[in-house]
């Protein structure tokens, strides 16, 4: 029954704290973030000690798959030199820069231990960094780097950290058996992935039921995570490639009826895990507090030392690696130079989260190695980091961004490419309807051929620069008025027991669909 409740206070906290954040219009991870530190020294409030695999299996496969499902494949194969460049070299290079500062601060924390705590705290955070992104309105291939860096940079730290927990451990590794780590880890996950892939696209195809198609997408994460850990390869890379797989797929996956269903599923589920994410990291802190037998001078310098390599070992990173990487023909002629304040954006956009969160629970682990007092150490900077940059660069992001006025994406090239798709996809729907004339009355014909007339007309209108109201959003406001007419007449009828509660439903159901594309209209 604890547990229970635990869970249910769990959810009410990111319900209630996600409605406050919106009404004053502070970004929702930051303000759970500190409603959870505040709660943290509240004794008994909502006390929970998270164990890291819970993290590490419960909630971080269901957060990647999402997140790459939604992923564009061909926009993140475009941008997959500057993805790579973030996801391997800079969490590579910041797990190296913050091991040597801290052992240079702290000569009492063995390498191998740094260089742990340097892998747990080199990967920004996906859920962070879309968070923001989509709150903001960054460029389009910003945000793509910026999700791709998250999906893949997972794996680089966790292969990272399995490395330097077994060197700090004291098992002996060569330089052979840190490469062969690594490939088993990198190869296993990519296969597990696609075979992954392969197998839950086949049962997509089979699977009618609505539910069935929803249960299996909430399934999946865990089926290809939890066999790739068991061959000590990357969990995290089999997630992200079945979920890139299977996103890209999704159109000829599964029925309209799956996919509408689906969407609205793991929307919730998107926003509970991400939303507890940040209410458990600020939930943790007291804890860690309690915890550290460090003297409180050492402590200050370590922070500061770890916090400022991560802060500015990125900058370094993004410029370093832009402007250098250009001296390259190849790269010169094929990428064009991002701007000063796309770099600037890229740079400070390195807020840490879920990965961090994980792995830094493990830390204790490692006390016998280290000793008592190193281990809650480096879960307090991996902490501290996670706070941070969060607070910091969560807040000051968005100010930033404005300030340096990126260049938006521009909306009229959208809908002018989309009504040029949706021109061609008339005519085909046209081909295939007089294709079939022969099997429907004249009357229906012209029904459905008025449906992609109206379809096609929608897509141009967007394109018009009259402030005034178009055709389709006088359609859709009256539709609208029209459907509120109809729900009322079914209520008022099911009230004096004209049709009963199943036939109410079925129509509502038939309305409410009508209504979500009318929406969806109205907001383009």
């Amino acid at each position: 029954m604890e547990e229970l409740l635990l869970i249910v206070g769990l959810v009410a906290t990111v319900v209630a704290t996600t409605a406050l954040a919106r009404r004053l219009g502070v970004l929702s991870p930051i303000m759970l973030l500190v409603v959870g530190i505040v709660i943290s020294f509240v004794p008994g409030l909502l006390d929970i000690k998270l164990a890291p695999e819970m993290v590490l299996v419960g909630i971080l496969p269901p957060l990647l798959y999402v997140a790459a499902v939604e992923t564009s494949v061909p926009d993140f194969l475009r941008n997959l030199r500057p993805i790579l460049m973030l996801a391997v070299g800079h969490a590579l290079f910041i797990a190296a820069a913050v091991g040597l500062t801290l052992h240079w601060i702290v000569p009492e924390v063995p390498l191998p231990a740094a260089f742990a705590l340097g892998a747990i705290v080199a990967p920004p955070d996906a859920v962070a960094a879309t968070s923001l992104a989509s709150r903001i309105g960054l460029p389009r291939q910003t945000v793509t780097i910026l999700e791709g860096e998250s999906l893949v940079n997972d794996a680089t730290a966790l292969v990272t950290l399995r490395v330097a927990v077994a060197a700090a451990t004291g098992q002996a590794l060569s330089g052979l058996d840190i490469t062969r780590t690594a490939t088993v880890a990198v190869l296993g996950g990519l296969a597990v992935g696609f075979l992954g892939a392969y197998l839950i696209s086949f049962l997509h195809r089979k699977i009618t039921n609505p539910l069935l198609d929803n249960s299996l997408s909430l399934l999946t994460p865990f089926l290809v995570f939890i066999p790739a850990e068991q061959i000590h390869a990357s969990g995290v890379v089999a997630v992200v490639v079945t979920g890139l797989v299977v996103g890209h797929r999704w159109p000829t996956l599964m029925s309209a009826a799956s996919r509408l269903q689906m969407e609205a599923f793991w929307r919730m589920v998107r926003f509970l895990l991400e939303g507890a994410v940040f209410l458990l990291v600020g939930l943790q802190l007291r804890l860690i507090i309690e915890r550290l037998n460090t003297p409180v001078g050492v402590v200050v310098e370590a922070t500061v030392g770890v916090v400022a390599v991560v802060i500015a070992g990125r900058f370094l990173w993004v410029y370093a690696g832009t402007y250098l990487s250009r001296l390259l023909p190849r790269v010169r002629h094929r990428t064009p130079m991002p701007s000063f304040s796309v770099l600037a954006v890229l740079s400070w956009a390195g807020m840490r989260g879920v990965v961090t969160l994980a792995a830094a629970l493990s830390l204790p682990a490692l006390a016998s190695a280290t000793g008592d007092d190193v281990a809650p150490l480096l879960t307090w900077l991996a902490f501290a980091v996670i706070v941070v940059t969060l607070l910091l660069q969560g807040l000051t992001l968005p100010p930033l961004a404005r300030r340096l006025k990126l260049p938006r994406d521009d909306p009229r090239a959208d809908a002018l490419a989309e009504a040029g798709v949706q021109h061609e996809a008339g005519k085909a729907a046209l081909d295939r309807l007089y294709a079939l004339s022969e099997t429907a009355p004249v009357h229906v014909i012209e029904r459905l051929r008025g449906v992609v007339d109206y379809r096609t007309n929608m897509a141009w209108e967007r394109l018009g620069n009259s402030d005034g109201e178009t055709p389709s959003q006088a359609y859709s406001r009256l539709r609208r008025q029209m459907l509120d007419a109809e729900r009322e007449v079914f209520r008022i009828a099911r009230d004096q027991g004209r049709v009963p509660e199943e036939v109410l439903r079925a129509a509502q159901r038939d309305m409410d669909l009508e209504e979500s594309l009318l929406e969806r209209r109205h907001d383009e």
